[in-house]
């Protein structure tokens, strides 16, 4: 395999890839199914979780790949839903992390008549809205993964209709703190749905207080925090 000289940086961004899948595996979202990945220092190359990932990972499981999917380094399955992440990276240099999952109350959100709206105040980072992509198929092929990426545009997030969810971040604590909180935010939805009417954020107050958390991160940070000390339970 062709070999891909690693920064310090890189190195880094896999050990925080690693701790954030054990974090989403002691929270069952994984479920059997999910990838996420970062932007490597050279924009051009990324780092991956392969089709098949342990929950007690380490960082050498882990695989790089270009953006047109050329692999490096490893023999290992690819995931066959990258071209979420390649085309997502392709179009977005905002983006430095993506997730895809299939968990299980954000992903009811994607057949429903309700949308999937900010009701509790973390969630008010999706100040901009999370569209729906309307096709189900896996994201398999790069032109599906275009369509995917013109559904998502600027947005940090976008649900997939009966499939699952893509998470975007501009970096990995982004990344995996979006997904903690779409995933807590639907939880919270639907139980406050079981109780009659609800209520969710307006634009004013999404804008001000996500806008607020993405600039001081310390709620994002906070969330990394949970995630590290969970991550120990692998």
């Amino acid at each position: 395999m062709p070999m891909i000289n690693m920064t310090d940086g890189d190195r880094q961004k896999t050990k925080l890839l690693c701790t954030a899948w054990k974090f989403f595996n002691a929270r069952k979202m994984v479920d059997g199914f999910g990838h996420i990945s970062a932007r490597m220092d050279d924009p051009n190359y990324i780092i991956i979780t392969p089709h098949s990932m342990r929950p007690n990972c380490i960082p050498e499981d882990f695989v790089i790949v270009d953006l047109e999917g050329k692999q490096f380094e490893s023999g290992a399955r690819l995931p066959g839903e990258l071209p979420i992440h390649t085309e997502i990276y392709k179009n977005r240099d905002d983006v430095g992390s993506v997730a895809h999952f299939h968990c299980h109350y954000t992903t009811s959100f994607s057949i429903s008549e309700q949308n999937l709206d900010p009701t509790y105040f973390l969630a008010s980072i999706f100040y901009e809205g999370i569209p729906v992509h309307p096709d189900p198929n896996l994201i398999n092929n790069k032109s599906r993964g275009t369509a995917l990426v013109k559904t998502l545009g600027h947005c940090r997030a976008a649900l997939m209709r009966a499939h699952g969810f893509v998470m975007t971040g501009a970096d990995i604590f982004e990344m995996t703190a979006g997904v903690f909180i779409i995933e807590d935010n639907a939880k919270r939805t639907q139980l406050a749905a079981s109780m009659g009417n609800f209520d969710t954020l307006n634009e004013k107050e999404m804008f001000q207080i996500g806008s607020e958390i993405l600039t001081h991160k310390s709620p994002i940070m906070r969330i990394w925090t949970l995630c590290e000390e969970e991550a120990k339970a692998f």
